[in-house]
């Protein structure tokens, strides 16, 4: 292939995918699929020499593309997915992956049984703040994780739309949560071991995602990480927290840096370490690259599998902690 021809399924934040498809070398937006009329109406007036379809039926049989962006709400990205792959088509997919940990294998099958490349859309390992951690952690920084916590929450009845409805996004750790775990997992060198969880269903009840829920990751290295997502959280908590053998790092949303704090010479240090610039393009540069000249795919499905286990166990451990699956790390 000389471009990559891209077909965009889903344009809600499927514009914001079409914008980083229509920047990026290599790639080439020629169509975006959508059930809505008006939506399809928008997409030709922002990208006029594209091709709009309203089912992915029509959109296979009638268009000529290469790679298949799904921008859906989660429950459909299994069926949707399925459905690309087996027409021959290089498929991306906005995050989560989907809802199990079955359908994220089922996918990933299909992808190697017919040599296609299947990724996810985790565009938020490129965040500056995120990288910026990242590095001072494979710096030894900190010296070796061995607890951190994440939160995410406010005080406030979430809005009735679909990514409030458990049988529609699965829950609710599969949406920011899906960003969360990526990042733990990315962060702490080691295989995962346990799983544990638990939720809370106790105010809003015009929606069915559960109000607060809470995971607990086990690494065979003896680390541990907890995830925290609520909708009923008065008070605030630090964004990241923590702790090492040499030091810790923490900070808060809206902040611009890490507070670090290690021991240097027996000395007691405090300090900041600032967050890099965002790379948002980088994602899509990555398919084009992979794609075109045969660049390592840097968010590889196997991975966004195990976010997806992560996430399913967490959510239905009922306070147990469960075994983590070993095959999903072969």
């Amino acid at each position: 292939m000389e471009s990559v021809k891209c077909a965009v399924i889903g344009y809600g934040m499927g514009k914001v995918h079409s914008d980083f498809i229509n920047s990026t070398e290599g790639l080439e937006l020629v169509a975006v699929c959508d059930l809505d009329k008006a939506r399809r109406e928008t997409a030709k007036k922002d990208f006029p020499f594209i091709q709009t379809y309203e089912s992915v039926e029509e959109l296979i049989r009638n268009c000529d593309f290469d790679l298949a962006v799904i921008v859906t709400p989660h429950n459909t990205h299994y069926p949707l997915a399925m459905q690309c792959l087996t027409a021959g088509k290089h498929t991306v997919i906005d995050k989560p992956f989907c809802i199990t940990t079955k359908e994220a294998t089922d996918m990933i099958n299909l992808a190697k049984e017919k040599g296609l490349m299947l990724s996810v859309f985790h565009n938020r390992r490129w965040d500056g703040d995120y990288m910026a951690l990242k590095e001072a952690v494979a710096k030894g920084l900190i010296g070796d994780i061995f607890h951190l916590e994440m939160f995410m929450g406010h005080y406030g009845a979430p809005g009735p739309w679909w990514r409030s409805y458990k049988e529609i996004s699965g829950g609710a750790l599969y949406d920011w949560g899906a960003h969360l775990i990526d990042w733990i997992l990315g962060l702490i060198p080691s295989k995962v071991k346990r799983v544990g969880g638990f939720s809370h269903k106790l105010l809003w009840h015009n929606v069915t995602n559960e109000d607060n829920v809470e995971a607990i990751i086990q690494f065979e290295n003896g680390a541990v990480a907890y995830v925290q997502m609520s909708s009923i959280a008065m008070a605030q908590k630090r964004r990241w927290f923590i702790l090492g053998t040499q030091g810790s790092l923490e900070d808060e949303w809206g902040a611009n840096g890490f507070r670090l704090r290690k021991m240097v010479d027996g000395v007691k240090v405090e300090g900041i370490v600032p967050y890099k610039k965002d790379e948002w393009t980088a994602y899509y540069k990555n398919i084009a690259e992979h794609l075109l000249k045969g660049e390592e795919l840097a968010v590889k499905p196997e991975e966004a599998r195990r976010v997806i286990a992560v996430i399913e166990m967490a959510s239905n451990s009922n306070g147990h902690m469960l075994e983590f699956p070993s095959e999903l790390y072969q």
